[in-house]
């Protein structure tokens, strides 16, 4: 999508008004109270195109509404990889399509994207999405797979290299707020945390079955977190079924002289390092990083999105190494963090942190 100026510019939100389709009244569930708070209740919000106005109001509140996800740093990710007509673009981490979805139009025409994503549940649609805006088969296709896979989609696709690839490594928000995937604290729910359902051990497994040493280690080097010794010790080897059971056995396993908000950032930490671990997250990104090059043609561009310090270090060592050898002609020289508006809009943003390399 492009301005008055010519230059690329973010969508405001996911939801197009004039896709809004007049659909015949149901009568919705009552809750209590004067807002929704269970996640199936926010009907408004995740039937977005049928209530554009009240999208609008979220948005403008600097709020994420539910089921949806907001692309962080649009504008800075296309200028670090300049898409042009006619080229072969990879999302990674194709999400709520949110990235994907500024990219296409600036490859056209006779360019494509390819959209990896390892969420069965999300990932088709999201294809629907981005089909219903006019990105058919000769513009967009999608695979069900994790980004450390990206070589074998390339061969699939008849592809020895391609011009652009963006890997957002953040969570999306739509797994953040449904309670049913298990990820956030803020409500109740299963406590699984898996991006495909389908396959690996749970967060409950991982904490049942797992020492207290073992635990301690995955706490310091998922999340950097300062109470992991304390927490391994009183959750390791126990059974939690839901996340706020989980959550509630933590704040107590905290130290008394720990403040309020410190708790608070120690759970989220918890449920980070968590996460990272049972979808082997740092496993797959250093297989990435190793076979990135390979998946660039000449020239080609490459932006990631990191969320935390153990990410930011991989990517960081990476380029330098590739700057060094001349796989990579250039790299940033420092990572680019999201604006002070995009902070205020988005406050999801505040850990981001972008890098970009460029293919000799």
């Amino acid at each position: 999508m492009r301005g008055n100026d010519g230059h690329a510019t973010p969508a405001p939100g996911l939801v197009d008004p004039s896709s809004v389709n007049s659909q015949p009244h149901r009568r919705r569930t009552r809750y209590p109270g004067k807002n929704p708070c269970r996640f199936a209740d926010k009907y408004k919000e995740l039937e977005s195109a049928d209530h554009p106005e009240m999208i609008r109001k979220l948005l403008a509140a600097g709020k994420t509404p539910a089921g949806t996800h907001r692309p962080i740093m649009v504008a800075e990710i296309l200028l670090a990889l300049k898409p042009q007509p006619g080229e072969t673009a990879v999302d990674c981490t194709l999400g709520y399509g949110g990235h994907a979805r500024e990219i296409l139009p600036l490859l056209q025409p006779s360019g494509r994207l390819i959209g990896l994503d390892v969420d069965p549940i999300e990932l088709p649609k999201t294809e629907a999405r981005l089909q219903a805006l006019g990105f058919g088969s000769g513009t967009f296709h999608a695979h069900r797979s994790n980004f450390a896979g990206l070589p074998k989609i390339l061969v699939t696709e008849g592809l020895g290299g391609v011009d652009l690839i963006l890997a957002d490594l953040g969570v999306s928000s739509m797994q953040i707020d449904d309670p049913a995937r298990g990820f956030s604290v803020k409500r109740d729910g299963p406590l699984d945390m898996r991006m495909n359902p389908q396959r690996g051990q749970s967060a409950s497994d991982l904490i049942q079955g797992i020492s207290p040493e073992k635990l301690a280690r995955l706490l310091a080097d998922n999340s950097d977190e300062p109470h992991a010794r304390a927490l391994a010790g009183a959750l390791a080897g126990r059974r939690f079924d839901t996340t706020l059971a989980l959550g509630n056995a933590a704040r107590l396993a905290l130290p008394q002289s720990v403040a309020e908000a410190d708790r608070v950032k120690s759970i989220r930490r918890l449920f980070q390092a968590l996460r990272i671990a049972v979808n082997e997250e740092l496993v797959a990104l250093d297989q990435f990083l190793r076979v990135l090059p390979e998946c660039l043609n000449s020239g080609g561009r490459v932006v990631l999105l990191t969320f935390h310090s153990g990410e930011d270090r991989r990517v960081k060592k990476a380029f330098e190494a590739g700057l060094r050898n001349g796989t990579y002609r250039a790299i940033a020289d420092e990572p680019i963090r999201p604006s002070p508006s995009e902070l205020f809009g988005n406050p999801r943003s505040s850990s981001a942190k972008l890098r970009w390399a460029i293919r000799r």
